[in-house]
Order: structure tokens, then sequence, then C-alpha cells
């Protein structure tokens, strides 16, 4: 009974000052708010990277044509054509842990089917660029060697095809024109959603390599019909990649005879290390964020020991009178410690919901998923509670050492 008379008492003494009470968890409030707002963006963040990196395929590499120079300026990566078929052939033949290496050929094209048309990336592959990307034929088949060697006029489309050109119907068996070319739909990819880049990988088309050179793509200004975009390259195992790119470096370095003073004549990239960049760069947002937290939440934990101890000067008499009717010191102590508990479990929760609330926001507007962790909350609360009691320790046993008549004879 004494507990719940204490529970009721610090209650009532926190009504009575509403105002002072609200402002008193302000900084517990917004220490809360942080961290949960922040742990929860942080782990959506890191399941976007992971979805993104499981998109793009495990063990990935691209090599990508170099940068040509243009009345004494340099422009950007893929200016220089200098990656051919017979390169990745050379790849994937001469390296033992390579497992495929995938030529790819794009532009954007306008498509028309019936009276719909689109504009989107028509790209020409391999079947092993299925492979190097781990992406599934949904519905019907993927290119046949045939296709491949003879240019055959057949297309495998993303899910973004199908909606737009074909109303969301089955896609084999359709046709669509590239350009001036008719290809028949034989496959439907499976879905990837967006890139790393921010745009979907489903709004795409995929045709023969042999075809889109001769019948499609052909040569534009600045290339050659043998000029590929990059070559997408999986390894077999993760750890060997640092030494893979090394040895990819050396080979098409012999092969386009590049003198040792001389730079590369084109890039190598792991897709995954931007995501994780991107990703880690988050995580070092939301640590200096949680450290700021921390700052708040003791900033906090000193307004609620200066209002409690404000408090007890304000009720030295009744603290006298309790006392002089039978509470005990253990009675004090216990009546102030749930006053702090009570302000810094107040201050956790709105600063929980408040979190969640702008973590939600934060998700909505970068594109991410929301994971809110109730592990989070219960922590970030409970954090909050020590608080409210480490810094209600010093008023609430300076109320229970109070003299009985001295507190009674203060004005």
């Amino acid at each position: 009974m004494r507990g719940l008379e204490s529970l009721r008492i610090a209650t009532r003494a926190l009504r009575v000052n509403k105002l002072r009470s609200a402002l008193t968890v302000l900084g517990i409030v917004v220490g809360v708010g942080a961290v949960v707002c922040m742990v929860s963006v942080g782990a959506g963040a890191q399941a976007e990277v992971s979805e993104k990196i499981r998109t793009l395929g495990a063990n990935l590499l691209l090599v990508m044509p170099g940068a040509r120079n243009s009345g004494g300026a340099r422009l950007e990566s893929g200016t220089q054509p200098t990656l051919t078929e017979e390169d990745a052939a050379s790849i994937r033949r001469e390296l033992v842990d390579v497992q495929v290496a995938a030529p790819l050929l794009s532009r954007s094209i306008p498509l028309v089917a019936a009276n719909k048309n689109w504009v989107t990336v028509v790209a020409g592959i391999n079947a092993d660029y299925l492979v190097a990307r781990e992406w599934q034929v949904a519905d019907g088949r993927s290119f046949t060697s045939d296709e491949i060697v003879s240019g055959a006029k057949v297309a495998i489309v993303g899910s973004v095809i199908v909606e737009e050109l074909f109303n969301g119907r089955t896609g084999p068996g359709e046709t669509l024109r590239i350009g001036n070319v008719p290809f028949t739909v034989i496959g439907v990819l499976g879905k990837k959603g967006a890139g790393a880049a921010g745009r979907s990988q489903d709004d795409v088309v995929f045709i023969p390599l042999s075809a889109a050179k001769s019948r499609v793509l052909g040569a534009v200004r600045g290339t050659t019909r043998e000029a590929l975009d990059f070559i997408s390259i999986k390894v077999s195992d993760a750890t060997a990649m640092p030494e893979i790119e090394r040895q990819i470096e050396t080979l098409l370095r012999q092969r386009h005879r590049i003198r040792a003073d001389a730079p590369s004549d084109f890039k190598i990239e792991n897709p995954a290390d931007i995501l994780f960049a991107r990703g880690a760069a988050v995580r070092l947002l939301g640590t200096l964020l949680i450290a700021v937290a921390a700052v708040s939440l003791v900033v906090g934990g000193i307004s609620i020991m200066n209002i409690m101890l404000v408090s007890v000067t304000e009720r030295t008499r009744e603290i006298g009178l309790r006392m002089a009717v039978g509470a005990s010191r253990r009675d004090i102590r216990w009546q102030f410690l749930i006053e702090a508990l009570i302000l810094s479990l107040m201050g956790g929760l709105v600063g929980a919901v408040s979190g969640s609330v702008a973590a939600v926001a934060i998700a909505w507007k970068a594109g991410w998923p929301i994971l809110i962790s109730p592990w989070a909350i219960v922590l970030a609360c409970g954090f909050a509670g020590f608080i409210g009691i480490s810094f209600g320790l010093y008023p609430a046993h300076r109320a229970a050492r109070l003299d009985p008549i001295v507190a009674l004879r203060f004005e």
C-alpha cells in the first residue's frame, strides 16, 4: 500500500505543475526520439543496401570503358570505346575464379506495340548476363545458343514493359518493334525493383548481342560495332575479388597493348562498394546523432534533477508534515524517486512515438524501407528511466534527510 500511496502522491504533485513537468521532460523526449529515429532509419538503410546488393547479384564486378580526351578536356567514363566481346571471352577463359564474363551493349530506343509506345533501355546481351546478375525469367524462357549466335529477333522484357506496352498481359508471344525492327517477346524477367542509381531495373528490354549489333544499335558516332558498354563479371569467391580485379587489369592491359607507364583505357568497379559506402555514411551519421541524443538525455536528466530540487524546496513543509504523521525517510525518498521516474518515462514514451513518426517520414522521403525495432524503443525508454532514477537520487536523498521539526517551521 505504501508504494501505491507514494505513486498517487507523486502523480498528484506532477499534475499540479503540468507546464513545468512538460518542459522538464523535453530533453528526454529529444534524446529518446533521436535514438529511436536514427536506429530505425539506419536499420532501414542497411536493409535497402542489402536488397540493392541482392538485386545486383553477388560477387559482381563491372569492367567499363575508359574516358577519352576531346579538345584537351577529359570526358566522362565510358566515352572511350575499348572493350570487346573477345575481352570478355578472354577474361572467362583465362581466369579460373571467374564464373561468367558477360558483355553488354545498350542504348535508349523507342518501342512500339500496337498503338502504344515507350522509350527505354534496349540492351544486347548473351545468356551469361542473366547468370551474372542472378536474374530469373519469371515467365517464358531465356535465349538459346542458336538465337545468340544467329542474332534472332527475340526479346526478354522487364515487368515495366509488360505494364506499359501490353497492359499487364502475359508477355511471351507478343510482338513489339524496337526502332523499326519487329521482335517477338519470349520471356518476362522477374522483378528487381530500383537499382543503385534509383532507376527501375525492370524498365529494360534484352535482345541477343549479335542482334543488337547487326539489326538495332549498329554503329554510332565515336564507337564501333565491337565496342561494349561494360562487361559484368561474376566471381566464384567473394574473398578473391581484389585479386581478380588485379588479374583482370593485368590481362586487359596486355590485350590492349598499354605501356607500363600509361593509364588503363578501362575501369573496374565493384557496385557493392558504392552501396556499402552509402550505408556506412548513413551509419556514421546515425552514430553522430545518437551521440548528440545521449548528450540530450543527460541534459534532460540534469533538468529533472534541477526541478526535483526546486520541488523539494517548495514542498519542505509538506515533507515535514508527512514525516510528523508517521512517514518514514524511505517513504519520502521513494516519493521523489517515483516522481523522477514518471517524468523520465513520460519523456521516453513521447520521444519513442515522435522518433517513430520521424523515422517513417524520413524513410518515406528517402524511399527506404522502415524498420522500427521494438528493442530500440524498449532500450531507449529503459535508458530514459535509468537517467530519471540516477538524476533523481540526490533530490530524493536530500528530501529524506530533512529534519521534520525544521521542515515544519520552513516558510
